[in-house]
């Protein structure tokens, strides 16, 4: 069970990651794949999953590529990027901020309502509700808070548009807080993207030299995190940046009714807000033009290493995720034996199933997510009963201890297949996932489900050598 890793002088250095991405490409480099099960304390992304099994230490930089007509978020990205306000500027940056000021707060949150965005963290929740939510409390302090805790295996997103494009996702902040009425706004960084919390601190001085930020208007604060996986869940997270033990909280009620030191916050991820300005700028009508269904605009996607073109792409929602998998991807070399989509805690995507529209329903209906966006692709190298183990350890370490279930089930279940699974200790197992299930405190452990079920599902032959 664990709190904070890298607190008390732990530095990264050379360490290797532990993560999920890196699991499944360990015959790639079995000499750095045995030094990062020997290291203490574990590292389980690095947000290098493109060059998996990677190290901290590492240089290689993604592909970055936009794989849509209209592209919302990665063109300055792909461009090399806006490193400076200057170049940001250039390209039409803080241009959304102005609008939304001119036309005023009730306009601004009909354009984002307009556009149907939807979380890109995790859930999906609309955009718009939650602001609108915040907004309507009682009068007093509001907050914004930037979730670039991003950990999920698989996934690099975040630090892409953080180190290459900071500015979008201040701005998006800035138009995010003005439309709750929020003077402050903390951005909370994974200790393990370095480079990413450097652009963007320079990206505050910039910002606040320039009078965009600071002043009466809004301040922003960038927190450096300690190392914990569960802060990637939003109330986990504010105890975090509160100073506490980052422990899952119990809702109601929400962070936007009460959140950060008891005030009404608005808890968006970096990618999520990234896409606000170019609502702002264009409208959100013409943001809901792009996409399928509820699920409008484009997403970014991650490929991790095992795929023949790994790197971010920048998707229209509605594509088929075989045309991710084998088009932009461009395969695997080895047996694809499933694809996991949004992390490690998600439902896995049998290779039967490739022709689901990537969208948040036809993704849930099978029993899988969007998530964050990362698309991790295993092969025949992982066998089912070790990945399962794999996930199940990463639980337990990463456990935030609040609920049972998870503190002690995914513990449990980690021993369960350190041996193989007896007709007896399948029954166990699948009693902790259906708890897990039912009465989890967040996320971490109904992601576990939900990763379990799918592997009972598809690969249930493959456990005990029976029939599931």
């Amino acid at each position: 069970m664990a709190a904070f890793h890298h607190l008390g002088g732990v530095e990264l250095h050379a360490q290797p990651c532990q993560g999920t991405a890196c699991f499944v490409a360990r015959h790639r480099d079995r000499d750095r794949w045995s030094s990062a099960e020997r290291s203490d304390p574990r590292v389980y992304c690095l947000g290098r999953c493109y060059d998996a099994p990677a190290a901290a230490d590492d240089t290689t930089a993604p592909r970055v590529e936009i794989a849509c007509a209209t592209s919302i978020l990665l063109g300055r990205c792909v461009d090399g990027g806006a490193a400076d306000l200057t170049a940001y500027r250039r390209s039409g940056g803080y241009e959304g901020l102005r609008r939304a000021r001119s036309i005023g707060v009730g306009a601004t949150l009909t354009e984002v309502e307009a556009s149907g965005l939807r979380g890109r963290g995790g859930a999906g929740y609309r955009t718009a509700d939650k602001w609108r939510t915040a907004r309507s409390q009682p009068a007093g302090a509001r907050v914004v808070v930037v979730n670039a805790d991003e950990g999920d295996a698989g996934a690099y997103i975040d630090r892409v548009l953080l180190e290459r494009d900071p500015h979008a996702v201040l701005e998006g902040a800035a138009i995010a807080a003005f439309a709750v009425g929020a003077e402050r706004a903390y951005v909370y960084v994974r200790r393990e993207y370095p480079a990413a919390s450097a652009a963007l601190r320079a990206a505050v001085t910039e910002a606040e030299h320039a009078g965009i930020l600071g002043g009466p208007g809004l301040t922003v604060t960038v927190v450096e995190g300690g190392g914990s996986y569960v802060c990637g869940e939003e109330t986990a997270l504010l105890n975090a940046i509160e100073g506490r033990r980052p422990m899952a909280r119990a809702r109601p009620p929400y962070p936007a009714e009460r959140g950060l030191f008891g005030q009404p916050t608005v808890v968006n991820n970096v990618e999520t807000l990234a896409n606000v300005p170019w609502i702002l700028r264009y409208g959100g009508a013409a943001y809901a033009a792009l996409g399928s269904g509820t699920s409008r605009g484009t997403k970014a996607v991650s490929l991790n290493s095992l795929f023949a073109r790994p790197g971010l792409y920048e998707v229209e929602f509605g594509i088929p995720l075989r045309e991710i998998v084998e088009d932009i991807g461009g395969g695997v070399a080895g047996e694809l034996r499933g694809v996991m989509v949004g992390g490690p805690l998600a439902g896995v995507v049998h290779p039967s199933l490739l022709d689901v529209p990537f969208a948040f329903d036809a993704l849930r209906d099978i029993g899988a997510t969007v998530g964050h966006g990362g698309i991790l692709a295993f092969d025949a190298s992982t066998a089912i009963v070790d990945l399962v183990r794999h996930v199940f350890r990463f639980g337990a370490y990463e456990s935030c201890g609040a609920c049972t279930p998870c503190r002690v089930g995914a513990a449990r279940i980690e021993r369960l297949f350190e041996a193989p699974l007896s007709a007896q200790a399948r029954t166990e197992w699948e009693s902790i996932v259906a708890a897990l299930a039912a009465t989890s405190l967040c996320g971490h452990g109904t992601g576990l489900a939900d990763f379990a079920r799918s592997i009972i599902t598809h690969y249930g032959a493959e456990l005990t050598g029976c029939p599931a």
